[in-house]
């Protein structure tokens, strides 16, 4: 199989929140490739895969880092793939790293989900990749119909949970 979309993180500490991208692009059945690199420790080989990302096959990179969260950016300077950062919970409750990933230069975009938002980024990779495939449009359109479907039992369920004052 070739990977359409590429987790990468700082390092394997990350995979806690990096996981759930992983979780739902098997869900969605979307071939992915995942591995640990870090801007700062392993520069040449961050270069090495963004400048050979495409040739891959990848059509979409989502890079999680925390702290300085350099990684994101680093990447996005050396590919014109879409590149979604993920800012990883660390030092000043991940506040570091999303202001890191989010205030990128001019030219040099890289889309941002919120804090340990992995999950939010997996869903925006596939519908980058959504908009040319009819079918994975229709399994993210289903998987957003369950989200709703979960929220209406919720709400039955809260109907059922009584209080003295509860007027619902």
């Amino acid at each position: 199989m070739t990977p359409k979309i590429s987790i990468i993180m700082g390092s394997t500490s990350d995979l806690p929140v990096m996981e759930k991208a992983a979780a739902f692009l098997d869900e969605m059945e979307i071939p992915f490739e995942m591995q640990a690199l870090s801007a700062h420790r392993t520069p040449e080989a961050v270069e090495q895969f963004a400048k050979t990302a495409e040739s891959r096959g990848v059509q979409v990179i989502i890079a999680g880092a925390g702290m300085a969260a350099a990684l994101p950016g680093v990447i996005a300077a050396q590919t014109t793939l879409p590149v979604i950062g993920v800012p990883i919970k660390g030092m000043l409750d991940g506040l570091d790293a999303l202001l890191s990933i989010v205030q990128m230069p001019p030219g040099i975009p890289v889309a941002t989900v919120a804090v340990n938002g992995a999950l939010n980024a997996a869903i925006l990779a596939a519908q980058m990749l959504a908009v040319d495939d009819a079918n994975l449009r229709q399994k993210l359109a289903d998987y957003k119909a369950n989200l709703k479907q979960k929220i209406e039992k919720a709400n039955t369920d809260l109907a059922d949970v009584k209080y003295k004052f509860k007027t619902n």
